[in-house]
């Protein structure tokens, strides 16, 4: 039986065709590549996305600014020496880029001008931290990347 240049190509378009299918099918049904998101409800996230640049330019224009550092006990947060820690309340978010069940958020409770999250709490690795904290009905935020 002879092929003809019409059939070849039919039959190359049916192959190229079936070749996508099956990796397009292959990856959607294989656990091994996860695609997890940042987060679950992105599309309301970017509508705060505003709100997060003001707070973070509000932290840029602070004299005293918020500093963290790695020390043997852990991480240390030096909040602005000239806030009063009585009045500052707010968050510090820890997110994991290679495992979101490592994800976690404390609550700012301050005894001093700074907050101490101890070296047991941290693994090694990369850590996104974002430190939302509100003091005088002002709201500040500082983010920052860290490998521990």
């Amino acid at each position: 039986m002879k092929i003809n240049w019409g059939t070849g190509i039919v039959i190359a378009f049916i192959a190229f065709i079936s070749f996508i299918l099956y990796f397009v099918v292959r990856m959607n049904a294989e656990n091994r590549a996860q695609h997890d998101l940042v987060t679950e409800e992105y599309y309301k996230a970017e509508l705060g996305f505003q709100k997060e640049i003001n707070d973070a330019n509000m932290a840029l224009k602070l004299t005293n600014k918020l500093t963290v550092e790695q020390t043997k006990e852990g991480l240390v947060i030096h909040f602005p020496k000239d806030h009063d820690k009585e009045k500052i309340t707010g968050t510090v978010s820890f997110y994991r880029p290679s495992n979101k069940q490592l994800d976690f958020n404390l609550p700012i409770s301050l005894s001093n001008t700074h907050l101490l999250i101890p070296d047991k709490r941290l693994l090694d690795g990369r850590w996104d931290i974002k430190i939302y904290w509100e003091y005088n009905k002002e709201t500040y935020l500082h983010k920052q990347s860290i490998t521990y």
